[in-house]
């Protein structure tokens, strides 16, 4: 079965398993998944993740959640640019999410990278998701 979002899969799937209290959660792999895992894993919001070969030979993601006091770190995760609807920002426009305490992740020419580093090295890109 093919997937028109992965990545809105992949919050779906973060979502839930924190509001379930799961201690990971497993989905397919993409080296775009990797990259906006790795700047959650940066910012603090996720403990970690690792990449496992399932039995039919697909690579599969193992995400680790993380809480604190018992509570997922993510309040908020929600996809801003989609398929059919495209969101690019220049890097003087990039949205700040509730003023700077959440991360905007930002596909850039650069990489996958939040909106406070795409403003320092001052370059756009598409708008992948917001965190908080």
């Amino acid at each position: 079965m093919t997937m028109t979002d992965p990545i809105a899969d992949m919050f779906a799937r973060l979502k839930n398993g924190l509001k379930q209290h799961h201690t990971h959660v497993s989905m397919p792999a993409s080296s775009l998944k990797k990259a906006v895992l790795d700047v959650l894993v940066s910012e603090g919001y996720l403990t970690g993740w690792s990449e496992e070969e399932a039995a039919t030979g697909h690579k599969s993601i193992k995400v680790d959640l993380k809480y604190y006091q018992g509570k997922p770190v993510i309040t908020k995760l929600s996809r801003v640019s989609k398929p059919g609807r495209r969101v690019y920002s220049a890097s003087t426009e990039l949205p700040k999410v509730a003023n700077g305490l959440g991360v905007t992740i930002v596909s850039t020419s650069k990489g996958v990278m939040t909106d406070t580093k795409a403003r320092e090295i001052n370059v756009g890109g598409e708008i992948i998701g917001q965190v908080m």
